[in-house]
């Protein structure tokens, strides 16, 4: 049987979520970096954490969001979005 993986950012994107739709006000990466939190909680549920550059971080998602974002608002300059 091989082993599952899951993205640990895909967790922190969840728990983010869930937390404010409970009326919480979670902040991101000032109390650090929330990937590795979210990587533990994958390993006690049985589920490998993915490899770090399948995030939202990884560049190639990084890119592709830019050119999404320049194809939907082609008038709005890349830092003022």
């Amino acid at each position: 049987m091989s082993r599952e993986t899951y993205n640990p950012w895909t967790v922190v994107n969840v728990v983010f979520d869930h937390l404010a739709a409970a009326g919480l006000h979670p902040v991101l990466g000032e109390t650090g970096d929330p990937a590795a939190p979210a990587a533990a909680l994958l390993r006690a549920l049985g589920v490998e954490p993915g490899r770090d550059d399948e995030g939202p971080a990884a560049p190639a998602i990084q890119a592709h969001l830019a050119e999404l974002r320049a194809r939907m608002f082609p008038n709005v300059e890349e830092g003022r979005r």
